[in-house]
């Protein structure tokens, strides 16, 4: 038995203080401070936050590293980092490049998956295929010759890794393919990089669409008239995705997409290779992009993705809202986990669910990562 004492314990609803939280590889139990079972291994909190692991869903890259280089030493090295930041699992995100590329990141990631449960960094959850079924005119930082139309035979045959599929559904002729996924599949349809209007993405939600790949971002704008795709995510049951970097989305935005949405607001980083490095320029995908500040744009000025950690976004909307630190956290945790279906396992500090603990300070920097009851980074 293992426990953590004098802690403020983030749990989905409140914050607790005063008790100690037990675990061994799964959580065994919130009790009374002085009901620590004798010979159990402790950690002091000292009067910081203990929260649940993080859950990245949407992440391109870290350390130089880029998901699509379909290497193992890429792979490592991107959980390596984001261990660091509080992120228990994700899902190495590839994006719209040549198919050859798409599948050997895919079966790389597939390799991984087994041995990143027990390895010195962040879990592998699967993978998020960003593209290539996607809009050309809402392609962002995508490069457009790789563009296909959707094809569900694909996804059936990568199934068991990919757990999300951006595609656009107005590229998908009478939604074949997204019904075709949905009937055979657990994979979670997100509609993203999409110019659909508003009637359209209301109609993808209805025959298999669950999701929506960074809100705002590369789809048709809200309208009064013409609602688009943001007024058909904010509007349905879909769960969210929010880049929390405070460039990609206002932080005025923050909250009230937060009372439309609730628990099934999402946070991201849509992170790049040049995560976690001094600003220059790096690649994504085989294109040449530059990393300055809190903004990646490729040569033209495209805005690309980000250089976002995972708790550095929980700690923006905090700090900007007036939403409660818990509900930040079930934001880049329990609401994730929900998204592809393993809130049973994953996603908060409640028993019987694996013990993915992270230690913060009280500006959410991070001090320890525990996977499955195992520290795997200590600051």
């Amino acid at each position: 038995m293992k426990a953590i004492i004098n802690g403020k314990l983030i749990l989905k609803d409140r914050i607790l203080e005063g008790k100690a939280l037990l675990y061994s590889d799964v959580i065994e139990g919130i009790v009374d401070a002085d009901k620590v079972p004798a010979g159990a291994e402790v950690i002091d909190a000292a009067g910081k936050y203990v929260a649940p692991g993080l859950i990245d869903l949407h992440i391109h890259g870290y350390l130089s590293k880029d998901v699509c280089d379909g290497e193992e030493e890429s792979i490592r090295t991107i959980a390596g980092g984001l261990v660091k930041n509080g992120v228990t699992g994700f899902l190495p995100t590839t994006m719209t490049v040549d198919m050859k590329v798409i599948t050997k990141a895919l079966e790389c990631c597939r390799g991984l998956m087994e041995e990143s449960k027990t390895w010195n960094g962040t879990t592998i959850l699967g993978c998020h295929a960003e593209g290539p079924f996607i809009n050309p005119k809402k392609k962002g930082a995508q490069d457009p010759q790789y563009i296909l139309k959707p094809d569900a035979k694909f996804v059936k045959k990568y199934a068991d890794v990919i757990r999300v599929i951006s595609l656009a559904p107005e590229m998908d002729e009478d939604f074949e393919a997204i019904k075709e996924i949905r009937r055979d599949t657990d994979v979670v349809i997100s509609m993203g990089h999409t110019d659909a209007d508003y009637q359209t993405a209301m109609a993808s939600t209805t025959v298999g669409v669950r999701h929506a790949t960074h809100l705002f971002n590369a789809m048709s704008a809200l309208a009064h008239r013409n609602p688009g795709v943001v007024g058909a995510a904010l509007n349905s049951d879909v769960s969210t995705e929010l880049i929390v970097d405070t460039f990609h989305v206002n932080p005025a935005l923050y909250e009230l997409v937060y009372k439309m949405k609730g628990r099934k607001l999402c946070f991201i980083t849509d992170c790049l290779p040049a995560g976690g490095l001094p600003e220059g320029e790096y690649t994504l995908g085989g294109q040449k992009f530059i990393s300055k500040g809190i903004e990646c744009r490729l040569l033209d000025g495209t805005i690309a993705g980000s250089i976002l950690k995972l708790n550095k976004g929980v700690w923006n909307v905090y700090t900007n809202t007036s939403i409660p630190l818990n509900e930040c956290v079930n934001c880049a945790s329990l609401n994730p986990a929900t998204a592809i279906g393993i809130a049973d396992k994953k996603g908060s500090l409640e028993v019987g669910k694996d013990a993915d603990i992270i230690i913060t300070d009280n500006e959410f920097n991070v001090e320890k990562t525990i996977i499955g009851g195992t520290v795997r980074y200590g600051a």
